[in-house]
């Protein structure tokens, strides 16, 4: 699912308290941005396909080791206070949570988002903006849906290095958490329209 930026259900400003209170108390999912609650939107096919290929190919190696790996229904808190709901979220060592509900998690080590075309830029810009503020994180990966092309970035101290992958041939090598990622299991199953097409 991806939340846009405009799509807040209200202008009244809310603390972080009120939020979560909110939230756990609805139907549907929201992020919190900047004090104000953003619903989500629902997601395509060719996002959910990408989603569970990703999420299946890592759980399958994480699964005897110290990690845990979370779809979209867990949702992250940010160093700066913003509250989002990534795609996948995963972590080596001991998961630490908000409180004791353990529905909110503080840190992640791996952030993975499949890109929509409508909140593509956010999640290029504006969200990593707040997932840099994430101690723990050390890569966050974007997976287009429209064509094949995945965006890596690892943190190298202050910095973080982008790797752009567009082969249905490469494998992404994730090393904060000693795995892999096949494109062509990521987009397995995954079609595209004449007017998305593809890249090579």
């Amino acid at each position: 699912m991806a939340a846009l930026p405009n799509n807040v259900i209200t202008r009244k400003q809310m603390t972080p308290e009120e939020y979560l209170a909110f939230e756990r108390a609805s139907n549907t999912k929201h992020e919190y941005i900047n004090g104000e609650v953003v619903a989500m939107t629902g997601a395509s096919r060719n996002h959910n396909r990408i989603a569970g290929s990703a999420y299946a190919a890592l759980y399958a190696q994480l699964r005897n080791r110290p990690c845990d790996i979370f779809p979209s229904d867990m949702r992250v808190k940010t160093g700066d206070g913003e509250y989002t709901y990534p795609d996948i979220s995963i972590v080596c060592g001991d998961a630490r949570f908000e409180d004791d509900v353990i529905d909110t998690l503080l840190n992640p080590t791996v952030i993975i988002e499949v890109l929509s075309p409508s909140t593509a830029m956010y999640d290029r810009g504006t969200k990593f903006h707040h997932y840099r503020t994430i101690e723990s994180l050390q890569e966050y990966v974007m997976i287009a849906q429209d064509s094949i092309h995945i965006e890596h970035y690892v943190r190298q101290g202050e910095h973080w290095l982008l790797t752009d992958i567009d082969h249905p041939d490469t494998v992404v090598a994730l090393p904060s958490i000693d795995c892999t990622l096949a494109v062509s299991d990521v987009y397995e199953k995954v079609t595209f329209t004449p007017e998305e097409g593809t890249t090579s």
